[in-house]
């Protein structure tokens, strides 16, 4: 093989057929393929694509560049994913009610990118709770408590660590080819018997239009099952945050009322959603009533009760997670100058927020505040009257939270007349 014939190849229009593309995989993970010529090669699939047999075998070609799990257990093995948005602590209710309903669930996750969070950085607002465990230390945890969030470690996908970094500095992220690849091969390499992705739109999205959400929808479903693994798509509403707040320990404060059934709205109703498809898609009956059922009895709160424990957080973190969750010195209520009806919000400006108050990432080294974040964020459609709460400011100092303010208002609409959000879920892909 040579990598110039395989580049000229997508130069010309062409597709590599799979035995090539599993060779440039291992060429990226092993270093034989030299930057300049990975950067060509994304390139070549950004401008000119591929066929879907071709995406399909790049994308199993980067899962079998390093390490693919195997699972010997006695329920189907099953996860989601997310393409990202702004309140999504989805993960962190889903995983145990799955776990509750009887599944298993290996949940390989990433940390916070541009304006959405990470459920990492979520979990370790969490005192102890580690996210890094060794392959035994995952299997023993998904093994005992039916569930475990983690990092990815180095052996997984390393062909998509090492395209991934090229892809960002050589203006080629954006191919649906290449993200489609990037997203499934680190799923597919968890071993998974059955997969539901999120696949939001909107202002707080990556993908602004239910158009592109769907284009990517069906991408990323007809190439996860062309390899094997039984997948398929919500289309769902990011046109404002999925939960009242945004930012780490903030959203696991949500997350923490819906388990123990002190809140409910969009976040507990798209968990039933997703999980319900997703067991649905597994042969298991009244999918979507159980996963509903194991959230209102406390048994999914019992789950991630014990993952945290056995991944190194508080014994008691369920029953007192007030106590253990960290907050911000400056809480600031923003008050609304006028009344009127909310009737949008810029749920990316809202991201870019938290991030500028300390709580994701402008640069890979930066270090998170988990404590910062805003809460109780209004919706749309709501009603409010000058001088009532628009949201909460949380934040390390007075300045940042002045900062804050002034984006927050910015990035609500308040108008006259009534508003209605759209539905949670616009499509189901299959």
């Amino acid at each position: 093989m040579d990598a110039r014939a395989i580049i000229a190849t997508l130069r010309k229009g062409g597709t590599p057929d799979a035995d090539a593309l599993a060779w440039f995989a291992q060429g990226l993970a092993d270093g034989s393929v030299s930057d300049a010529q990975a950067g060509a090669f994304a390139m070549g699939v950004c401008l000119n694509g591929l066929t879907d047999t071709g995406r399909a075998a790049l994308t199993a070609a980067m899962r079998d560049s390093g390490k693919v799990l195997r699972w010997d257990l006695d329920a189907p093995v099953l996860d989601k994913h997310s393409t990202g948005g702004v309140g999504d602590c989805v993960s962190l209710i889903l995983a145990p009610a799955l776990a509750a309903c009887g599944v298993y669930v290996p949940m390989i996750s990433g940390r916070g990118l541009g304006h959405t969070g990470g459920t990492l950085d979520k979990l370790e607002s969490i005192p102890g709770f580690r996210t890094t465990l060794t392959e035994d230390q995952f299997r023993q945890v998904v093994s005992k408590v039916g569930c475990a969030i983690v990092s990815a470690s180095a052996d997984i996908a390393p062909a998509d660590k090492r395209l991934y970094a090229i892809r960002d500095v050589t203006a080629t992220v954006e191919s649906l080819d290449l993200i489609t690849a990037s997203i499934l091969s680190k799923k597919l390499a968890a071993g998974l018997e059955g997969l539901v992705l999120d696949v939001k739109c909107g202002s707080g999205a990556f993908m602004k239009s239910q158009d592109d959400a769907r284009a990517l929808a069906r991408a990323l479903v007809d190439t996860a099952n062309a390899t094997g693994c039984p997948t398929s798509a919500l289309i769902t509403d990011m046109s404002q945050p999925l939960a009242p707040s945004l930012g780490n320990a903030l959203e696991v404060i949500d997350v923490m009322r819906v388990l123990t059934g002190t809140a409910s709205g969009r976040l507990s109703e798209l968990t039933v959603a997703l999980g319900g498809a997703l067991l649905e898609q597994a042969g298991v009956d009244d999918a979507h009533a159980k996963v509903k059922a194991s959230i209102a009895n406390g048994t999914a709160a019992e789950k991630f009760g014990a993952m945290v424990y056995a991944m190194g957080g508080p014994v008691h973190f369920v029953e007192d997670w007030v106590r253990f969750l960290p907050e911000a010195p400056v809480i600031r209520e923003v008050t609304a100058a006028t009344s009127g009806t909310v009737t949008a919000i810029d749920g990316e400006a809202l991201g870019l927020t938290v991030v500028a108050l300390g709580g994701g990432r402008q640069v890979e080294s930066d270090v998170v505040n988990p404590a910062v974040g805003l809460s109780d964020v209004v919706s749309v459609g709501d009603r409010v009257t000058k001088g009532q709460p628009l949201a909460r400011v949380h934040a390390a100092r007075e300045s940042q939270a002045d900062e804050a303010e002034q984006a927050l208002r910015a990035a609500i609409t308040l108008t006259d007349g009534p508003a209605t959000a759209p539905p949670l879920v616009l499509e189901h892909i299959t």
